[in-house]
Order: C-alpha cells, then structure tokens, then sequence
C-alpha cells in the first residue's frame, strides 16, 4: 500500500465521521427517543412480571367494582379459583429484613420472594448503595396445580412467623419462616437462613400435609426465576459484553450463553446451579441436589433504562407428593472475585471467562498467583499492574533476543538480496525468490525466525487480555488520572458520539496507541526485505489506530498494561541494538556461504542407487 492510498483511506475515514457527526439527530431528539424507549421498556417489562398476578386476581377485581355482586360471592369466586389457597389471595405487604456484615436482604410476604439484595461492602460507579436487584425487577414464583385450580405463590400472601420486622446474623445465624397456608395445619413454608459473613441465604422449601393438596401425580413443581440486571459500571457496552446466564450441569461442567445477543437453551438434563452473570456481581440459584430440567432466556436492555439484560429461568423442581421431602435451595449474592470463588467450591470459580482452555489455564495456573501474590504486599494497582507487566516481559525476552537477532541476520544479507533483485527481473519472480531462499539456506538465515518466537509471545498477550477486565481486584482502583481501572479513563467528554469510537477521549488509550505507533515505526526499520510484501507497511501504520478506536472504551487497566509494555519492548530492542555487531554476524554469514553443506540422508540414499543402477536416475544436485 503506497502512501496515496494510505491518504485516501484515511480521508475516506475522515468523511464518513464527518458525515455521521452531520447527520446525528439533536439532544433534544436523542433525548425524546432515549424517553419513548424507556417508556416501552418499562411497560413490557411491567407486564411481564404482573401479567400472571393481574390475571390471577381480575376475577376479585371486577367483583369489587361491580356493586351487585355480594361479598358472599366475591368469596365463593376466590375459592373456586385457589381453592384451599383462597384465604392467601389478600393482605397487606409486609418486608423484612435480613442482613450480616456482607449482604443486606430483604424479603417481602407477597410471593414469599426475596424483595431486594444490597452488596454492602460495595457501591456503583457513581458512588450510590449497591443493589443487585429490587421490587418488580425480580420474579421467583413457584406453579403447581392443586385440585385441579393453578397455583402461582407470587400472588399469594404468606405469613411470617415471627414479630420482628429486623434480623441481623452478626454473631450467629439468623432463620425466618415465610409460611402459604391451604387450611387444616397444611402449609408450604419457605426457611430463609442467614449466616454471619456470607452472601450465601439458604431457603429451604418445606411442606406439611400437602399430600392432600398437591396432586398426587406431581413429579415436579415449576419454578419461575427472573432477574432484571442492573447497570453497576460506568461502561454500558462493556459492562453488557460481560452479562449472560451461566449454569452446571449436575456433576458436568459449567456452560453459559452467549452474552452479545438475546440467546435461549434448554437444559434437558440434570442441574446443579444456574447464575444471572454481571462483570463484577452474579446472582446464583443453586439446588443441594439437582433440578431437573430448565430453560433459559436472556433478552439485551436499552441503555437508556438503566438495565443491561432481562434473564429468566424456567426449572422444574424434583417433588415427590407421596413423601413431601423438603427441596433444600440455596442463594448466593456475590462479587466475581476469582480466589474467594475458588474457595467456595461447586465451580463456582467458572463464572469468570479467564478465556479458552489454553489460555485460561496460563490465567489460572500463573497470572491469578502472581498478581494475588504482589496484591498482598502492594497496596497500588496501578503499581502492580507495572510490576506484572516487567516480570512477564522479561519472561519472554530471550524470545525477544531471538526475534531481534533473527531480524539483525536477515538486515546484514539485504545488500546481497538487492543483488538477486537486479538481477531477476519481476517476470522471473520464481527465479529471484528460489535464488533467495538458496541465499539464505547457505548463510543459514531462517526467514520466519523473526516470527516465531512473536508467536509464541501471543498466549500471554492473550491471557492477560482477558485477565484484567474480569479481575474486581482493579474495581474503583485509581492510579494517576484513572479513578477506576476496571473502565475507561476520560480525559475531554466530546459533544457527540463517533461511531465504534464513543463520546470520549481515554488518555491511556492514546498513550498505548502512540508506544505502539513508535515500536511498530523501530520494528520497520529493522526489515531486511528492501521489498516487503504489498500493502504489509500500510497495514502495520493502521493497526495503532485500529487499536486506538476498539480499546477507547475498555478497562483502564488493560490499556495502562499495553502502553507499559510497549515501553518497555522499546527499551529492550534499544538494549539488544547495542549488545549485537552486525559486523560480526555478517562475517559469520558469510561463512557459513563458504561451508560445504552437507547431503541430506534423502539425496545420499538417491545418489547411492543411482551408481547402483548404472547412474540411469538423474540426481538433483543440491545448490
């Protein structure tokens, strides 16, 4: 690619920014639209959650607006519509509370349901409380069919069995008794247990005299689990990259669906846990058993509403109405922190995308230990991040020391290719590139060695690519201008959106975008070829900026590590410039040019039976 086409691209770029600046719409339309669409938002999901409820009570709603119709009547249509449950179908709402050093719960009578979970070792972005989830944002309703009437325990009223309206587990475990009465000391009870310094709230579903109630046939009970995921970070897009639904298979591996689009699956076979993922936080249901079958869906937010995706689960809970055993369940509000997960076992550790098997495995097995190693003794991350990045630099730099020497032997032979070039003219292009590579067999120059030891650098490029965006470790972490590391650092707010680009400026970001300007302009002039293959000089110039438009709204931390790194590859190539004489390396070239080379066993074995033969085969004699 020669320079006037490298302008006319850039222009190219330059006039489609223009023209997607000129034809944005106005504040004042973003902000009717980003309205419009709030609206709607909020209405489907509004229905969503309510639409079972609305539907379940209109019966009684209509018979209170209706002035002919006797309460003796409205209560005869509650009973033919709940049954045993009728009594449960009104009430006042009433919230408790349950809290510990870590998690601030709150549950509510109506459904039974927890209400809303406050991290309370954590804040938003924006300095708020963080509330994972709270009021309609959330469903957990339990569907079964009892004498032939459904039943849907969000619509119903339980009774708390106790007074208190506040339970704190500070030096021992809290329980509360959230209790569905069906008459005649039957029941269905949901035990909440706190314990002191947990995010873990065990529920334990119990059941008394509903062999009555229950059909007898009932084999499993649907539950229907919701979640609104609310937006934590300062980076909506980033933020939602990282969302998903992940889930076990009971005694199997982890899994999860695909966190860029709307994505659904059935989970045909057994259970263990199924986890609404954020970035940083994840709400997770698991069973002490399994659950037998699920179906999972996750549908993306607006930005405009506040939420990153709506995840929902449908699972089938093993009932046995014979013997009415209890479904022990557990819920867990934690923080995506890869050693306190680790600890907890159940693979609950999977729930952070470390990257492919290879490359999660060097995350895992030496990123995690090193960077939790420097955390013990290093109160500074962005120091930590610097320490890091040394040690996996130098790590590779005998790899680099090849790479360069490779580069210094090919730089030395670029007279004697210039030759070959002189004197094969461009329609005998086999001709000149077999004349090279003779060239380079004689001197014993391998042409990728370059290349190699590059890639073999790449998995740990790639590891920690991964690694810092999902480490919680670097969450509201400043360092310089940076006041969190997990996102981007802006500098200058710009008055409009750049497609790809955004609507700021991450100064990290052009710094890492300017190193890596300047390495890639050292790396070229250490080409030997003096005719490098087409296009290749442009596309390396492009890649910076490239990189400068992706990376402008990733996580401060992975920027800062790219631009340490870039600076420290310069100062290398500086040292290993020094420390080779490319005169001597081209005496030693030259050489090796002068050595017999050896015959292969391949052509010693074909000249062999050629004597053998009376010499009737020709033998190709090496160059």
């Amino acid at each position: 690619m020669d320079k006037k086409s490298l302008i006319g691209l850039l222009l190219i770029g330059v006039m489609l920014i223009g023209y997607s600046i000129l034809t944005r719409p106005s504040k004042e339309e973003l902000k009717e639209a980003a309205r419009k669409r709030d609206s709607i938002e909020q209405a489907v999901v509004q229905q969503q959650l309510k639409a079972e409820q609305i539907k379940r009570k209109q019966d009684s709603i209509n018979a209170l607006n209706t002035a002919s119709v006797t309460p003796d009547k409205q209560q005869e249509k509650l009973i033919k519509s709940l049954g045993d449950f009728a009594p449960a179908a009104t009430g006042t709402e009433q919230k408790i509370v349950m809290e510990n050093q870590k998690v601030r719960i709150t549950l509510t009578n109506l459904g039974g349901r927890v209400y809303s979970v406050e991290l309370k070792e954590y804040k938003t972005h924006d300095g708020k409380p963080l509330i994972l989830f709270d009021g309609d944002s959330t469903r957990f309703n339990i569907q079964f069919f009892s004498k032939n009437k459904g039943i849907a325990t969000q619509d119903l009223f339980f009774i708390p069995q106790t007074n208190q309206d506040y339970l704190v587990a500070d030096q021992s475990a809290r329980t509360l008794t959230m209790r569905l009465n069906a008459g005649n000391e039957r029941y269905i009870d949901y035990i909440y247990t706190l314990e002191p310094d947990s995010y873990q709230l065990r529920l334990t579903i119990h059941f008394n005299g509903m062999n009555e109630v229950i059909g007898k046939n009932t084999t499993y009970l649907d539950l229907n689990w919701a979640l609104l995921l609310r937006q934590q970070e300062k980076g909506y897009r980033w933020e939602n990259q990282y969302s998903t639904i992940y889930y076990k298979y009971y005694e199997d591996d982890v899994s999860h669906l695909q966190s860029r689009k709307t994505g659904s699956t059935d989970l045909t076979t057994k259970v263990e846990w199924i986890a609404f993922k954020q970035q940083f936080f994840s709400t997770l249901l698991r069973a002490d058993n399994y659950f037998t079958s699920a179906a999972v869906r996750t549908e993306n937010r607006d930005e405009s509403t506040g939420y990153l995706k709506h995840c929902t689960a449908s699972i089938s809970l093993p009932y046995d109405a014979k013997t009415n055993e209890d479904i022990p369940l557990s819920f867990y509000f934690l923080p995506n922190n890869y050693k306190q997960l680790k600890t907890m076992g159940h693979d609950f550790s999977n729930l952070i995308d470390l990257g492919w098997p290879f490359i999660s495995w060097i995350n895992k097995w030496f990123v995690v230990n090193i960077f939790h190693y420097l955390e013990s003794v290093i109160s500074n991350y962005g120091i930590i991040i610097i320490i890091l990045t040394i040690f996996f630099k130098l790590l590779v730099f005998p790899l680099s020391y090849r790479s360069y020497k490779s580069g210094a032997k090919m730089r030395v032979l670029r007279p004697q290719i210039d030759e070959i070039n002189k004197k094969y003219p461009k329609e005998k292009a086999m001709e000149k590139q077999q004349a090279t590579m003779a060239l380079y067999r004689k001197a014993g120059v391998n042409p990728m060695g370059g290349c190699l030891p590059s890639l073999l650098q790449m998995p740990i490029w790639l590891a920690l690519f991964r690694f810092f965006p999902a480490s919680i470790e670097l969450r509201q972490q400043s360092f310089l201008w940076a006041h969190d590391l997990s996102t981007y650092d802006s500098i200058l707010h710009l008055p409009f959106t750049i497609p790809a680009y955004g609507d700021h400026v991450s100064l990290f970001t052009l710094l890492m975008a300017i190193s890596m300007l300047v390495t890639t302009k050292m790396n070229m002039d250490q080409t030997a070829t003096s005719q490098p293959m087409p296009g290749m000089k442009g596309m390396m110039y492009i890649m910076p900026v490239m990189m400068l438009v992706w990376f402008n709204s990733y996580a401060a931390g992975l920027s800062f590590y790219y631009f340490v790194s870039n600076l420290i590859s310069y100062l290398q190539q500086l040292i290993i410039k020094r420390s080779i004489n490319e005169d001597k390396i081209l005496e030693q070239l030259n050489q090796n040019q002068k050595k017999p080379k050896k015959k292969s066993k391949f052509q010693a074995r074909l000249e062999e039976m050629s004597k053998q033969r009376g010499g009737n085969y020709p033998v190709r004699k090496k160059r």
